[in-house]
């Protein structure tokens, strides 16, 4: 069944679309101002390109790929999760591939561009909210979606050992992974801290209660002791530490 377009991935294909013909059209300098440069995002400041390198690309494949994914994953996700969730989603997966990207090669002058890291990022979020779901690997191969994200996964990491210098953003490919699951696990991992904070917190105030509880037994204790002291030799026989004490009880239970 052939997804329909939802608002968010339609205005993301139209602008991405649009980008590129803009691209094909006008050939300037526009990459190292507007692409990913990690020297000119850490040295001269360029913070917006975190978002922009996002839409543009570098050529037709590259582009006719990643908006296949985003219609098809894309659709899927903003229909189960709400319109703004997933943009959101999708901005940060992106931001956050480009930032790890910037910082594993920091002094590098090359543009990275293309919307891969946040497609990376609806991978994996697709893999973790319909693991079971079958896709189509090069369109031939049935295979569910939490698996395809493994293998895509492995495949990346593979190319960055076997194929170092290739003008590929692996890291950032990556980086959509990682980010993507670190945020799609962030409220179980917060729920597991809290948890695990509420129970350190409770065996604390059990373990004040048992002291408190053992204290008063200690004290009554000793109290009865005294007690029957003077029922069976009479008050003379107090030594003045037992003395103080009786006072002391008599004048906190007041």
């Amino acid at each position: 069944m052939v997804p329909s377009v939802t608002p968010v991935v339609r205005w993301l294909l139209i602008i991405n679309i649009g980008v590129f013909i803009l691209q094909s059209i006008y050939r300037g300098s526009y990459l190292q101002v507007f692409g990913l440069v990690p020297a000119s995002v850490l040295g001269e400041g360029y913070i917006w390109q975190l978002v922009t390198y996002m839409f543009l690309h570098g050529n037709f494949l590259h582009i006719l790929f990643n908006m296949l994914f985003l219609w098809m994953m894309g659709s899927e996700l903003e229909r189960y999760w709400g319109s703004r969730e997933f943009l959101k989603y999708y901005l940060i997966t992106g931001a956050g591939a480009g930032l790890i990207n910037v910082l594993v090669q920091p002094s590098s002058g090359i543009p990275t561009i293309g919307a891969s890291g946040a497609i990376f990022g609806l991978i994996i979020a697709f893999a973790m909210t319909f693991p079971e779901r079958e896709l189509l690997l090069y369109f031939v191969i049935r295979i569910k979606a939490k698996y395809f994200a493994v293998f895509v996964g492995l495949l990346e990491l593979l190319a960055l050992f076997l194929m170092p210098g290739a003008p590929i953003a692996r890291f950032a490919h990556l980086g959509g992974l990682v980010v993507g699951f670190i945020y799609l696990r962030r409220g179980r991992i917060i729920g597991t801290i809290t948890r695990r904070a509420s129970g350190v917190q409770d065996r604390l105030a059990d373990a004040a209660d048992r002291r408190d509880e053992e204290r008063r037994m200690r004290l009554q204790d000793e109290i009865n002791r005294i007690l029957d002291k003077i029922n069976n030799e009479g008050m003379h026989a107090l030594t003045d530490r037992e003395r103080r004490f009786l006072e002391e009880q008599g004048r906190g239970r007041k």
